[in-house]
């Protein structure tokens, strides 16, 4: 398995929005989703806020492979189930990043959406 840098983390990190694109099953990649994502130590993760019946998150069950972009970064990326032990976790990083978004940032804090949680590993 691969890791993030310190420099691809700081930069996706600080980057507002990330782009998500899926693959298909032929290997080509979906349309770009742009999203929220938050960084855990050196753990990157994005989250459904229409669960784990939302199109884009039904898009990632397909291959669970793809590829992000954000801070000038962009990378191949496999999609892993987050363990719901980091849940509380990336619920502080989003409130954190995104609490001066009152109200919508509770989009991602439903228990719907927690269970859309996924890892971004590079590959």
């Amino acid at each position: 398995m691969t890791a993030w840098t310190d420099a691809e983390l700081d930069r996706i990190g600080a980057a507002e929005e990330i782009e998500l694109e899926s693959e298909r099953g032929d290997g080509s990649l979906r349309a770009p989703v742009t999203m929220w994502m938050v960084r855990d130590g050196d753990l990157v993760y994005v989250r459904s806020v229409k669960g784990r019946e939302g199109p884009w998150f039904r898009g990632t069950r397909t291959r669970y492979r793809g590829r992000v972009s954000a801070g000038g970064i962009t990378k191949d990326v496999t999609f892993q189930d987050a363990d719901p032990s980091t849940y509380e976790r990336v619920d502080a990083a989003y409130r954190a990043k995104y609490g001066h978004y009152t109200g919508i940032v509770d989009t991602v804090l439903t228990p719907l959406s927690r269970a859309a949680t996924l890892r971004l590993v590079p590959r």
